[in-house]
């Protein structure tokens, strides 16, 4: 290479280019795109495989060990306990009450956290008055709320709900709080400029803005929401509604662990499935911003 060319520059490619490189990857052969959407496939598949089995392998070593052998299964026993119970319609009836009982819980807990979050993020004396006490309820278990929501609500559904709220909500409205607080002010003097006021200005700016500090108040409210459902459906047994909690409850009664274990694995891979899903809505924020690269 001749001494006045300068080397390709590989960093801090600007975002045009970026765009241009997609809209020319859509113009590639559909087998060109089929491999290469094959190898993203692959690329974020074989990372979770390899964890399995290293889990899977840990787990057989203990279980071969002799360690609690009598009362611990091995990983055979489990998967096999755990392929039964999907024939039969009790695991999908409980899954499916656990998994109503999460998105309406934590659909409100969105709701009210939002809204608590968009007020106090905007008034200075209600953002004194109670903007301690929105991180002092975050940091306090969901479990000690349960003796208050079981005398208030009884031995219902909606004991349950009221404890998915006050564990979800603070995480949803301080990540808004978070958000509208690192909007720069170079942005707000900007929209000031152009006429936004108010309520236009927080639905076409402010918002925006703070909307990758609000996703990731989102996925901590969802993961207080799990917590405080699972620890719900344990503790408040409601007759003939079947839940993951009550199998979880009942296999412990009865000193199955297989089936507990089993359980359990299902509740783990319901919690990985919906982490997934809030990944794919970060990684959409982040490449609407331009912050990946090709590079990282």
């Amino acid at each position: 290479m001749p001494a006045n060319v300068p080397p390709p520059v590989e960093k801090n490619v600007p975002g045009y280019v970026e765009k241009l490189t997609y809209l020319e990857s859509l113009e590639a052969p559909p087998d060109q795109r089929s491999r290469r959407l094959a190898a993203r496939v692959w690329g974020g598949l074989w990372p979770v495989a390899l964890a399995i089995l290293i889990v899977l392998a840990v787990w057989q070593l203990i279980h071969v060990s002799g360690w609690k052998k009598a009362i611990f299964p091995g990983p055979g026993a489990t998967l096999f306990n755990l392929w039964q119970q999907l024939q039969t319609g009790l695991l999908w009836h409980a899954i499916a009450t656990t998994a109503t009982r999460a998105v309406l819980g934590f659909g409100l807990a969105v709701l009210i956290g939002a809204v608590i979050g968009a007020l106090v993020s905007r008034i200075r004396p209600l953002r004194a008055a109670v903007g301690s006490l929105i991180t002092g309820l975050q940091t306090l278990p969901s479990i000690a709320w349960f003796p208050f929501a079981i005398i208030l609500f009884g031995i219902s559904t909606q004991a349950i709900m009221f404890v998915i709220i006050l564990g979800a909500a603070p995480s949803v409205a301080n990540g808004l709080i978070a958000g509208v607080d690192y909007t720069p002010p170079l942005l707000l003097k900007a929209g000031k400029m152009m006429g936004l006021r108010r309520v236009s200005l927080y639905r076409y700016l402010i918002l925006p803005a703070s909307l990758p500090a609000f996703v990731a108040g989102l996925k901590q409210g969802w993961a207080f929401a799990w917590r405080s459902l699972m620890a719900g459906e344990l503790l408040v047994i409601i007759a003939n509604q079947p839940s993951l909690g009550v199998l979880l409850s009942t296999d412990q009664d009865q000193s199955d662990m297989a089936s507990a274990t089993a359980i359990i694995i299902v509740i783990l891979i319901l919690g990985v499935i919906v982490d997934q899903l809030f990944g794919l809505a970060d990684g959409a924020i982040r490449r609407r911003w331009g912050l990946t690269g090709q590079d990282s």
